[in-house]
C-alpha cells in the first residue's frame, strides 16, 4: 500500500478515535445522564450485548438498501443518458425531475405504506427514490457536457453517433457516475431507515425506533454506530472501484 493510501486511510481514523475519546471524557465531566448521551464504551457494550439481534436487522437494511440502490442505479443511468443525449428529452424531463426530488421523501412514505403495507417494499422504494436521482443528473450531465467541437471533430472523422457516445461520451460520464454512486448509496440508506422507523417490524431503523421508545440510549446510538460503519464499507468499496476504473481522470 502507498504512503498516499495510508495517509487517506489514517486521517480519519484518528480524527474518529479522536473524536471518540473527547467523547467519552466529556460525558462523565459534564456530568451528563447516560439516559441522554451514554458514552462510546456504553454505545460498545450495547453493542456487544444485542449483537445477534443487530446483526439480523443489519442485515435486512442492508439488503433493503442495496435492492433500492440496485434499482436506481439501473434507471437512473438510462434515464440519464436519454437526457444527456437528447436536448428534446432533457427539456421535457429535467424540470419533472427536480420538481419531484424537491418533494420531501419522508412525505411519500405514508403513501408507500398505504399502498404496499408495511414491510421491506417501502424501504425498498423510499432506498430507490432517494437514490435515484443524484445518478441521472450526474450521468446527464457528464453527456450534455460533451464539447461541440469535439463531436463536430469526430463526425468529420467519419464517426457516427454511436461511436461517440460509445467511445467518448461513455467515459468522459464515468467518473460523475461514480461520485454520483458514492453520494446515491449513502442517500439509500437515508431512505431504508426513514422508511423502518415507521413502516416496517425489521431493520436497523425498526430497532433503533424500539429501543428510542424503550428509552435505550445505548441501543439507539448501536444503530447509528452500525448504520455509519455499513455506509463508510459501502463508500469505500466504491472508492476503490472509482479508482480502478477512472484513475485516468484524476491527476497524481
Amino acid at each position: 500500500m502507498s504512503r498516499a493510501n495510508v495517509r487517506r486511510l489514517a486521517l480519519p481514523l484518528l480524527v474518529f478515535v479522536g473524536l471518540l475519546l473527547v467523547w467519552e471524557a466529556a460525558v462523565p465531566a459534564l456530568r451528563i445522564q447516560p439516559i441522554i448521551l451514554p458514552p462510546p464504551s456504553g454505545v460498545a457494550t450495547a453493542i456487544v450485548e444485542t449483537a445477534g439481534p443487530i446483526a439480523f436487522h443489519a442485515r435486512h437494511t442492508l439488503v433493503t438498501t442495496l435492492i433500492g440502490f440496485g434499482a436506481a442505479v439501473g434507471l437512473g443511468l438510462l434515464l440519464g443518458f436519454a437526457i444527456g443525449a437528447s436536448v428534446t428529452v432533457n427539456d421535457a424531463l429535467y424540470p419533472l425531475l427536480v420538481g419531484f426530488n424537491s418533494i420531501p421523501k419522508a412525505a411519500v412514505v405514508p403513501l408507500l405504506v398505504m399502498w404496499f403495507g408495511i414491510g421491506a417494499v417501502p424501504a425498498v422504494l423510499t432506498a430507490f427514490l432517494l437514490a435515484f436521482f443524484p445518478v441521472a443528473v450526474n450521468v446527464a450531465v457528464g453527456l450534455a457536457t460533451l464539447e461541440s467541437e469535439l463531436r463536430d471533430v469526430l463526425r468529420a472523422l467519419g464517426a457516427s453517433r454511436w461511436q461517440i457516445f460509445r467511445k467518448v461520451g461513455v467515459p468522459r460520464t464515468m467518473p460523475l457516475f461514480f461520485a454520483s454512486l458514492k453520494v446515491a448509496v449513502s442517500s439509500a440508506f437515508v431512505g431504508s431507515v426513514i422508511s423502518e422507523t415507521v413502516a416496517s417490524n425489521a431493520g436497523i431503523g425498526y430497532l433503533m425506533a424500539v429501543a428510542a421508545s424503550d428509552f435505550n440510549t445505548r441501543l439507539a446510538f448501536g444503530g447509528l454506530f452500525v448504520l455509519a460503519a455499513m455506509g463508510v464499507l459501502l463508500y469505500g468499496v466504491f472508492a476503490i472501484v472509482e479508482r480502478r476504473v477512472t484513475g485516468w481522470a484524476y491527476a497524481e
